[in-house]
């Protein structure tokens, strides 16, 4: 895998410019988010949201934290995903027809796809930006 700093600039590289463009969000805004979650977003994705959050790439469209108004916020992905049967503690970090690429309290990215945690996943969310996002 490369740096993470390495895959942040190849994000921003492949961002694609829209008429209104998505906001990054600041640390008071996480706190709110996870105000609203009632659940602490693992270090790896707080990163993911603080600083690539806005980019906009592919086909893709993973959770955002700065516009309530966005259909890709991350606390009413959650409260979707945790309705359609997501297990409460997994945050939901990309949705693709109705299956949920999440991540655990380890920063681990799972896959749940029909109903069930597949055995796809990844170590972090950089590698799943990287192997599927970026690749997507």
């Amino acid at each position: 895998m490369e740096e993470v700093e390495e895959i942040i600039d190849r994000l921003r590289e492949c961002h694609q410019s829209i008429p209104v463009p998505l906001e990054l969000p600041d640390e008071n805004q996480l706190v709110i988010v996870e105000e609203e979650l009632l659940i602490s977003i693992p270090r790896p994705m707080r990163k993911f949201l603080l600083q690539v959050s806005d980019v906009v790439y592919g086909s893709l469209e993973p959770v955002t934290a700065a516009d309530p108004h966005l259909h890709t916020y991350l606390p009413e992905v959650a409260a979707l995903a945790w309705s359609e049967g997501v297990p409460r503690h997994l945050i939901p970090l990309c949705e693709v027809d109705n299956n949920y690429y999440c991540v655990d309290p380890d920063g681990e990215v799972l896959y749940w796809r029909d109903g069930e945690l597949s055995d796809e996943n990844w170590p972090s969310v950089w590698h799943w930006v990287e192997e599927v996002w970026l690749d997507s």
